[in-house]
This record gives C-alpha cells, sequence and structure tokens, in this order.
C-alpha cells in the first residue's frame, strides 16, 4: 500500500474515533463514524486478494445500515424532543434504534455475522484496529445513552454473545477467527453491565484492548494464521511463546493475570445488583472462552509439530518483536494488584 494513503487512512482513522468520542451532538458523532468506515476499507482491501475485497465489501454494507439507522433513530428523537444531545435520548423508538445501530457496528449478537468475517479477510495489523480502535466509538455512544437504553434488551444480546462467541470459537482452526469470536464473547460482558455502572463497562475495554493488541501483536509478529501453525512458534521465539500463553490464560479471565479483574468486579456489580441469576449464567458461558483459550496456549506451548510434515522448520522468525508488544503483554499479565486503584477510580 502506497505511504501516502496509508498516513491518510491512518490519519483519518485517528480523526473519525476522536470527533465521534468527543461529541455531544448526534450528527457529528455520526460524521465522526462515517471518517471511520472510510478509513479503515482501503486498510482491509489493501492486499487486493478477492477474499479482502469480499472483506470489505461487506464491513462497507453492514456499517452503512447502522449508521443510517443510527442516523433515524437521532432524528425521531429530534423530532419528538427538539434534543439533538446524545445524553437526552428519550423516545422508547430511538433508544431501540439506537441500541440496534449501536450493536450492528459492536458486532453484538444477533447482529455479529460480518465480523469474523470481515476479520478473516483482512491482515492482522488491520484486525488488530478492527477488535479494538474501531469498537471504541459505539462503546462510548452507548456509555453516553446508558441511562436510557432498556436494561431487559441488553442483558439478552449480552448472554446471547456470551453463549455465541464461546460456543463458535470452539471448533475454529484460524486464529483470527477465534479472536473474533473472543471479541464477541467479551463485548458480552461489557454490554451486561452497561446499566448498572457504565464506568465498569469502559474499564473492562480498556483492558480487553491492551490483552488482545498483545495477542495480535505476538500473532504478527511470528506470522502465525492456523492453529496448525501455532505449534511452530515455540521453535522461533521460545520467551515470546511462553508469554503468549500468559496472555491468552489472562485474555480467559483467569486470576492472577489483568484479565480476572474486570470479571470479578462486573460479577461483584451483578450480584450487589441482585441478578445472581445472570451473573452465574454469563461466568458459566466464560468457560467455553476458556477452553479454546486453553487450546490456543497448548498448541503454542506444549505440542510440538510432527517430523513428518513437508516444510523446512523455521528457528528463528524474520520479523523483530514490536515494541509495544513488550509493553501491552506487561499490562496485560501484571496488572491485578492495581485493582483497589481501579476501584476507587469506578
Amino acid at each position: 500500500m502506497n505511504p501516502q494513503a496509508k498516513l491518510i487512512s491512518t490519519t483519518s482513522l485517528l480523526l473519525g474515533t476522536s470527533i465521534t468520542i468527543s461529541s455531544n451532538h448526534w450528527m457529528t458523532a455520526w460524521i465522526g463514524l462515517e471518517i471511520n468506515t472510510l478509513a479503515i476499507l482501503p486498510l482491509i482491501s489493501k492486499t487486493h486478494h478477492p477474499r479482502a475485497i469480499e472483506a470489505s465489501t461487506k464491513y462497507f454494507l453492514t456499517q452503512a445500515t447502522a449508521s443510517t439507522l443510527l442516523l433515524f433513530a437521532s432524528m425521531i428523537n429530534a423530532w419528538f424532543s427538539g434534543q439533538w444531545d446524545i445524553t437526552q435520548l428519550t423516545h422508547p423508538m430511538s433508544c431501540m434504534l439506537s441500541t440496534v445501530a449501536i450493536s450492528i457496528k459492536l458486532g453484538l449478537v444477533p447482529f455479529h455475522f460480518w465480523f469474523p468475517e470481515v476479520l478473516q479477510g483482512s491482515t492482522m495489523t488491520t484486525c488488530l484496529l478492527l477488535a479494538t480502535i474501531m469498537k471504541f466509538p459505539p462503546i462510548t455512544l452507548f456509555y453516553l445513552t446508558s441511562p436510557s437504553l432498556n436494561s431487559t434488551l441488553l442483558t439478552s444480546m449480552a448472554i446471547a454473545s456470551a453463549a455465541l462467541g464461546g460456543w463458535m470459537g470452539l471448533n475454529q482452526t484460524q486464529t483470527r477467527k477465534v479472536l473474533a469470536f473472543s471479541s464477541i464473547a467479551h463485548l458480552g460482558w461489557m454490554t451486561i453491565i452497561l446499566n448498572y455502572d457504565p464506568n465498569l463497562t469502559l474499564i473492562t475495554f480498556y483492558l480487553y484492548t491492551v490483552t488482545t493488541s498483545a495477542i495480535f501483536l505476538i500473532l504478527n509478529t511470528t506470522n502465525t494464521l492456523k492453529l496448525s501453525t501455532v505449534m511452530t512458534t515455540w521453535t522461533k521465539i521460545p520467551p515470546l511463546t511462553t508469554i503468549f500463553m500468559l496472555t491468552l490464560l489472562s485474555l480467559a479471565g483467569l486470576p492472577p493475570l489483568t484479565g480476572f479483574l474486570p470479571k470479578w468486579l462486573i460479577i461483584q456489580e451483578l450480584t450487589k445488583q441482585e441478578l445472581t441469576a445472570t451473573a452465574t449464567a454469563i461466568s458459566l458461558l466464560s468457560l467455553l472462552g476458556l477452553f479454546f483459550y486453553l487450546r490456543l496456549a497448548y498448541c503454542a506451548t506444549i505440542t510440538l509439530p510432527p517430523n513428518f510434515t513437508n516444510y523446512m522448520k523455521q528457528w528463528q522468525t524474520n520479523k523483530p518483536t514490536n515494541p509495544l508488544a513488550t509493553i501491552f503483554t506487561s499490562l496485560s499479565i501484571m496488572l491485578l494488584p492495581l485493582s483497589p486503584m481501579v476501584l476507587t477510580i469506578s
């Protein structure tokens, strides 16, 4: 891809995200989302592979549909209440339409179908952007409108996302699809607490972003796209593969790693709200995700490649380790002792 085009796309991406997360008016938020969509399309289709073109087409159609619904919801709300302020979402039809629109943009169940396919057709770097930065503006809109949203609808979508994200990730052999369904499952955790503690939703998103970024950067360094090639990573960089295993376990939410913190706080808050059945259900559904994280960790660190394969073993990777990978992996493993400070902030 042309360096100038890449620079323009990246700058537009940052600009669109900044406009949306800092806006109070529905129109400026919508403009920021549109800039984001147009900026990421060249990055998805830059390989000119048919799968990449298909992914960019699917992404454009779904995001255009979501943006249309969001604009329609804001216009209905302005028509009945005279308010364009994002926090003044009062009309029931506007609340429902905006929930659907933002859910499509995030990839929440039942609007998740586009997300695994788009990630599968993109490069690892673009997948990182789609799974982290591109979700920040819709999460911010959810945060701003959280008092007006229907808690029953959000809880149903959250439980369905956690269930489907864990269930569909079990039989995947492509690392990008595994991480796509992992993202859907984590969105369920973020959504289920949105009505009760929106700050906790943001904390969960930040920690998920750090951990997922570390995993994508490690996979990009070792150039592993399938589970079968994950087995060969131990012979390339053993220390990085060990850290990769710990980061996966952190994403699964096992103590004493960072990923345990948001799940612990969410379960605690749900119990305080007397939603014990909901907390129990989403905790049990997280075991599905734990299974495929453990399978990835097992393939990376314990399973050795068979001797009869017809490829040459690569004893070291050609790519240098990204410094960001070191920072993100450290944060994704060792942040749990800071939980009292997080509790104070939230």
